[in-house]
């Protein structure tokens, strides 16, 4: 049974609140870099990896290990 937040401990909270500052953080460093890099500095179409960025975590870091040209 799913546990309310409520009836969470503040450690399990602070793992929540952390799990989901590093997704942001990952999602908005990937959008810039796309927004900021030319299409040829991109492999693939840049309005696909915007849209594979929104992916959970894979998206993001797929983008940056993958998707842009060193």
């Amino acid at each position: 049974m799913a546990k309310k937040w409520k009836d969470l401990s503040p450690r399990q909270k602070r793992g929540i609140v952390l799990g989901g500052t590093v997704q942001i953080g990952l999602l908005l460093a990937a959008l810039l870099d796309i927004y900021r890099r030319d299409e040829e500095q991109i492999r693939g179409n840049k309005w696909l990896w915007t849209l594979a960025a929104f992916v959970n975590y894979v998206g993001p870091i797929s983008y940056f290990l993958f998707g842009r040209k060193r």
